[in-house]
């Protein structure tokens, strides 16, 4: 068999990978970015489930329209409108099968083969794989606590990126929410280059600390500011329930590759989902994931502090679903995760998240571990560090 020279360059998800070793009940696992089962509105769906079927059962099991079911883009559009003054109409909303789809399509219309990509240090691994399937040339700019580092940004623009890539609130891997101040700089700066804005949001609902930040866009009103968000954090991952919205010079591009792809994201799942969203009051619902998470975040943060050498560094994010810890330099997290597997308990190593091969962190899921598992949990991944030390 011959295969295409793009998949020499792609490697398989390394938290994938993981995710298979971590099955074992006797693992506690802080590795998967999974949340918490606990919430899913699983009644609230069997209900818009069954409503659909009654009401519209035929139309909601034929073939729809590329762009999406018009009142989920609705409700999408006025969620911006309500929570952020943004005026993005339906028709420059896309519905995609989950924010990994949006990176794919964007990359298909967007990106050429030696194209640069500029993403954050470190990165989503997501769009790391999804953005090495073309072929691209990856820049970075190092995260601080406040956000990138806006020197580097500048310089890193100036050299012409293609495409700047960002989770601007409490990013995956590390938990980092650019301030206000960021957000209106790097705007200036977007605004005075050719690069294209690609803005993730999935986490951003998350907050139990702090203030809530205007994305972006808010900020750099410009065709080239594209915004991406998804229902995984907030409802249910299983859904694959994405989208993109963008000006309708792109999105006409969008539309196409998408055609290309899958012709639409599922009309019944997109009709459920709608249902849902219609009979639910959304923010309540999100309120209640807020108020978990924000328990479990604190007892990682306190558990780490009784737990951890002092060498070892961790965030304490104001949300989001995962704490992000620095090793002294010369000490391997991949290494330190063949120790702590055999005293079953796992984490992310950071190696995956950087694109210079950066081996010295590690990511730790919070979402999806009860206050005992994450206890029992630190306190092994605690005497495994002091070990390795």
């Amino acid at each position: 068999m011959q295969f295409s020279r793009r998949m020499a360059n792609v490697r398989r998800s390394y938290i994938r990978e993981i995710l298979k070793v971590t099955q074992r009940p006797e693992v506690i696992s802080f590795a998967g970015g999974l949340p918490s089962p606990d919430h899913f509105p699983v009644r609230g769906f069997a209900e818009a489930t069954q409503a659909v079927l009654d009401e519209a059962g035929p139309q909601a099991l034929q073939y729809s329209t590329t762009e999406g079911f018009p009142p989920l883009r609705e409700f999408i559009s006025r969620r911006y409108r309500e929570k952020w003054g943004l005026d993005i109409p339906p028709e420059e909303i896309l519905i995609t099968s989950g924010s990994q789809q949006g990176l794919d399509l964007i990359a298909k219309t967007l990106l050429d083969e030696g194209d640069t990509v500029l993403i954050e240090r470190p990165g989503y691994l997501g769009a790391i794989q999804c953005f090495s399937m073309f072929g691209v040339e990856f820049s970075t700019v190092d995260l601080t606590p406040s956000g990138p580092d806006l020197e580097q940004l500048a310089l890193r623009l100036e050299e012409g990126a293609r495409l700047f890539y960002v989770v601007p609130t409490f990013q995956n891997p590390s938990s980092t929410a650019w301030d206000l101040t960021t957000r209106q700089e790097a705007a200036r700066l977007l605004a005075a280059s050719n690069a294209v804005l690609l803005e993730d949001n999935p986490y951003g609902e998350l907050r139990f600390l702090g203030h809530d930040m205007p994305p972006v866009r808010a900020f750099f009103d410009d065709e080239r500011a594209v915004l991406m968000g998804s229902f995984s954090k907030i409802v249910a991952p299983g859904l694959r329930l994405g989208w993109i919205a963008a000006k309708p010079a792109l999105m006409h591009h969008l539309v196409t590759a998408k055609q290309a792809s899958d012709l639409h994201t599922s009309t019944f799942t997109q009709r459920v989902l709608a249902r849902f969203l219609a009979d639910t009051d959304l923010d309540e619902h999100i309120a209640l994931i807020r108020k978990e998470y924000g328990e479990r975040r604190d007892c990682m943060v306190e558990a780490i502090e009784k737990h951890f050498p002092v060498e070892v560094t961790a965030s304490r994010p104001e949300g989001g679903m995962f704490l992000w810890c620095e090793l002294p330099e010369g000490v391997s997290a991949s290494a330190l995760f063949e120790k702590t597997i055999a005293c079953n308990v796992a984490f992310v190593p950071g190696r995956p998240f950087y694109v210079d091969g950066t081996d010295n962190a590690f990511r730790l899921n919070f979402s999806n571990s009860t206050p005992e598992r994450i206890n029992e949990g630190i306190k092994r991944l605690g005497a495994c560090l002091r070990e390795a030390l």
